[in-house]
């Protein structure tokens, strides 16, 4: 509570949280809020040439090229990031979490291996990778939630394992090995509790890059597919209707930059409460 507490005392972290909270109520109670079904195609939804109608009137953000109704689509597109953001995110940080901190605890070749694979992984670059795992495993929620786990946990495991390795040079680590503790409480009763800040703000932090991602393969076509609303393939479907009506790219695009921007706040923000090396320099 006391970390909220000061979180909620900065302006701009106050209104990052309002933001993801209003997310994620809109998520949970998608079918209650949004005002139409996001799949229904309505006749009144175009205009007697057949463009997406400007927002105003029965639909509040306008309509799409097939006369569906905008909001309702954004709503449950919120739905689409969130879920794939938190699992595929909870996915990299579990993962990460378990090879940095065995490289870096246990060491010998079981920890070179694990590090080595790690640096494999970093070789490559992620939206590349992640491009290429969807393509050939036929993308679909939960396949792109996997796919973005797959390319986010090695950014994790080499902080967790430069953390780990600097908490197990402690004199209070040597101590307890040199008095016969067992490894497997000096891991769970002094390593890990050290870690679990770091944890909890790369857990928040992670999900602003996986949003991004989840938005960015849907454009491209190799993330979750329509008829499923997702931001990202809601901006896909309207680049033809750019110019003439660029509601269709201007309100996910803010619903993205908004949610990204808003776990970085409070990322940032978590690191500054929980590293008392940082404390006082605000």
């Amino acid at each position: 509570m006391t970390v909220l507490k000061a979180l909620l005392k900065r302006k701009a972290v106050a209104i990052a949280l309002i933001y993801i909270l209003i997310v994620v109520v809109a998520a949970i109670f998608a079918p209650w809020l949004a005002p139409h079904d996001p799949a229904e195609q309505f006749f009144e939804g175009l205009s007697l040439e057949g463009a997406p109608l400007p927002p105003g009137g029965e639909f509040w953000l306008g309509t799409d090229l097939l006369g569906r109704d905008l909001l309702s689509r954004v709503i449950y597109g919120a739905r689409t990031s969130l879920i794939i953001g938190i699992v595929s995110n909870g996915i990299a940080v579990v993962i990460g979490t378990l090879v940095g901190v065995t490289a870096g605890f246990v060491r010998g070749w079981l920890g070179s291996v694990l590090m080595r694979l790690t640096d494999l992984m970093m070789a490559f670059p992620a939206l590349l990778l992640a491009i290429a795992l969807a393509a050939i495993l036929q993308p679909s929620l939960w396949i792109v939630a996997m796919v973005i786990a797959m390319v986010n946990w090695v950014q994790i495991a080499r902080v967790i394992y430069s953390e780990t390795i600097s908490l197990s040079s402690k004199d209070f680590v040597a101590v307890e090995r040199t008095i016969g503790v067992s490894a497997r409480r000096i891991l769970f009763s002094h390593l890990l509790p050290h870690l679990l800040p770091t944890i909890l703000v790369w857990a928040t932090l992670g999900i602003s890059t996986t949003v991004l991602l989840e938005a960015t393969l849907s454009f491209l076509g190799v993330g979750v597919q329509p008829p499923m609303p997702s931001w990202g393939n809601i901006i896909f479907e309207s680049q033809t209707y750019f110019i003439s009506a660029m509601w269709l790219v201007l309100f996910p695009g803010i619903a993205i930059i908004a949610l990204s921007l808003s776990f970085n706040l409070v990322g940032d923000a978590l690191r500054d409460e929980l590293d008392p090396t940082l404390k006082g320099r605000r």
